[in-house]
């Protein structure tokens, strides 16, 4: 979204040859908002409860200088994913370390799925979603353990193949060696740019909090925003740029 206020374009070149590019706004500062970690973990832990996706009373919560670590056993892929979006929504939560493990009831225990099994179909879910390149994705499957090998040509393709997989009944866990390959060669400096000008638009995040630095590929967001929403926003603005082949998020919620 364009902004009828004064900013400096920070545009750098790293000694490593990185290409850095972010927004400050002249006389801008983000107010932290002070949380205790009691309060923290408190709503962290009402959320969980709130939450119909996951069972809250197989998980334990700690906060320690605003991150939350979540410990326990969720029973599918969705509830270990949904828990943690929830620990990020909390007002004062600076990280999340996600240790729950994925367990199953005692009644599947009894009709364990073969590995053969488990790969047809993850084979035939990922050929479902034929527009992330599944013939170039391979599927290897040992005691549960699914690995993900192969290229794509962008990082959002990467992640939607282990989300299309790990729905798959009996899988335990997943390790995900697809390498993200671009299509087109693309510079530091114009993923970056490209990177901002997505920001820009967007109504959730005010660009001139995020900073982005570009090093072959490699991503960095850095910076401080207000929500969680913000948040996301600023990441998927990076996950799903051309020529991007990881993003490391290290933007603050205050």
């Amino acid at each position: 979204m364009k902004r009828a206020l004064l900013y400096i374009l920070v545009i750098s070149l790293s000694l490593a040859g990185g290409f850095s590019c972010g927004r400050i706004k002249k006389g801008a500062a983000l107010r932290a908002v002070e949380r205790s970690d009691e309060k923290i973990k408190k709503d962290v832990i009402d959320q969980l409860y709130w939450d119909s996706r996951v069972d809250a009373s197989k998980i334990k919560v700690s906060v320690e200088d605003g991150v939350v670590t979540l410990e326990g056993k969720v029973l599918s892929p969705v509830a270990r994913q949904s828990a943690g979006d929830d620990a990020w929504s909390i007002a004062g939560v600076m990280n999340v370390n996600n240790m729950l493990e994925l367990t199953y009831p005692n009644t599947y225990l009894t009709s364990v799925r073969s590995d053969e099994e488990i790969r047809d179909d993850a084979l035939n879910a990922l050929m479902l979603n034929s527009y992330i390149g599944a013939e170039r994705i391979d599927v290897k499957v040992d005691t549960g353990i699914l690995t993900l090998e192969g290229t794509v040509d962008t990082l959002w393709k990467q992640i939607r193949a282990e989300e299309i997989v790990s729905e798959i009944m009996g899988v335990l866990e997943i390790e995900n060696k697809i390498a993200v390959v671009p299509s087109e060669k693309i510079s530091d400096k114009r993923i970056a740019q490209n990177i901002i000008d997505a920001i820009d638009r967007n109504m959730n995040v005010d660009a001139d909090n995020i900073e982005v630095t570009v090093e072959n590929g490699n991503v960095t967001l850095t910076g401080a925003v207000a929500s969680w929403d913000a948040r996301n926003a600023a990441y998927e603005s990076a996950l799903y740029t051309a020529g991007v082949k990881n993003v490391y998020d290290k933007i603050l919620i205050r």
